[in-house]
């Protein structure tokens, strides 16, 4: 068997192709198109592999799975049941998270917008930590904290210095004076927790490097002034699975613990969404039109598979998957717009036929997230467990809570 887009969940033998145990034959003869398809087995062992690499130089590491790459609840579940947290940034996801059994002590909170609601039912259920994007949140937080004789731990989110973002606190003098007021007034936070995200998609070790380096500079500009922090969280941006090597995740776990080693860190956490799921859902879908030019129209586009998922989206004539892949393809989708192009000059099949079946590969993370629904509804999505199938959405009987 071979494997198709690098995974080895998806395989080839001839002209059969395997979705684990199941035969693609078997969902073309019994689904319409298009059919967005997860693989239970590639979500856990992309979490295996994430944390036993992490876990062999970290003895307090910590991970949370960030809910808004991919929110569907059995996803979550599955996720849930391999001992991951979670990371949430609004009511949905915190009632969600709760929902399928995520502890509120492995669930951490926040975001650039932190409304009573979301900290009310935060702090009443007990979450590890709420983050901070402004040192103007610590007062609302502790007030609600008082109310519910609770003391709850805050991460703050650094500013993380790339491309003049304006996300997180920057330590002038002006907001650390601020911050030790907040320490010295407040009695219901903590301050136990600082955070940097530099990026998605991030498959430059160097990128790693500079993120590490910008909360140890954080860290130690604290410390100069007194105020001592527990735990570093460097967020996510990870790649898809398929995309980064082991050997690569093992490098910037070598090289985290390269810049703390001297600091007297005890907790260090990462918030992984698309590692964990991109590479495990699929589309199959199929070539609805032939135009000029080398154009096909598949039946998804940017409506269920946007550009803004930024997603390393790979395409296979699974018609014709034992053909050559070296011509170079336009590849657009459904949505009556000139932007709804998923690809250009991609490399597929010389011959292209009307109603052909297409494979469009890691698609499991952020594109329901940033799907819009118009001008169609969803697919129906199902989850492959070995030889197993189930349906866990069918738009003719299911209601799409994302958009209640």
């Amino acid at each position: 068997m071979k494997k198709i887009a690098g995974n080895s969940h998806i395989q080839k033998k001839n002209t059969l192709i395997n979705l684990d145990l199941v035969p693609l034959d078997e969902l073309i003869k019994n689904y319409e198109t298009p059919l967005h398809i997860f693989l239970k087995k590639k979500i856990e062992d992309n979490i295996s592999t994430f944390n036993n690499i992490f876990k062999d130089e970290f003895d307090g590491f910590e991970c949370f799975y960030s809910l808004k790459a991919n929110f569907l609840p059995e996803i979550c579940k599955i996720v849930n049941s391999t001992g991951v947290g979670a990371n949430v940034v609004g009511i949905p996801e915190l009632k969600l998270a709760l929902e399928v059994g995520f502890s509120p002590n492995s669930i951490i909170v926040g975001g650039p917008y932190l409304p009573k609601d979301l900290l009310e039912l935060s702090i009443k259920s007990k979450v590890k930590e709420i983050i901070v994007y402004s040192l103007d949140d610590i007062k609302k937080i502790n007030d609600i904290a008082k109310k519910h004789h609770i003391v709850q731990n805050i991460c703050i989110r650094v500013n993380s210095q790339k491309y003049g973002s304006k996300l997180g606190v920057k330590f002038n003098k002006n907001n650390l004076k601020i911050l030790k007021q907040s320490i010295k007034s407040y009695n219901h936070i903590k301050v136990s927790t600082l955070l940097s995200h530099f990026a998605t998609q991030m498959n430059n070790i160097n990128q790693f490097d500079k993120n590490i380096k910008n909360l140890v500079s954080n860290l130690k500009i604290l410390l100069e002034h007194e105020i001592y922090v527990e735990n570093i969280n460097l967020g996510g941006g990870f790649p898809e699975a398929t995309v980064m090597p082991h050997n690569q995740l093992a490098k910037i776990a070598q090289i985290i613990k390269t810049n703390v080693d001297d600091l007297n860190i005890k907790g260090i956490y990462l918030e992984p969404g698309r590692y964990f799921v991109g590479d495990s859902g699929l589309f199959l879908t199929k070539i609805v039109k032939v135009g000029e030019d080398r154009w096909i129209f598949l039946n998804i586009g940017n409506h269920i598979c946007p550009k803004f998922a930024k997603c390393s989206l790979r395409f296979y004539n699974a018609s014709q998957i034992n053909n050559p892949h070296k011509y170079k393809t336009n590849i657009a989708g459904i949505v009556p717009s000139d932007q709804d192009v998923l690809a250009k000059n991609y490399f597929f099949t010389q011959n292209l036929t009307t109603n052909d079946y297409v494979i469009v590969t890691n698609t499991g993370a952020y594109c329901l997230t940033f799907s819009n629904r118009f001008p169609y509804k969803l697919p129906t999505i199902i989850l492959i467990d070995g030889n197993s199938i189930k349906e866990i959405f069918d738009p003719k009987r299911d209601h799409d809570f994302s958009i209640s």
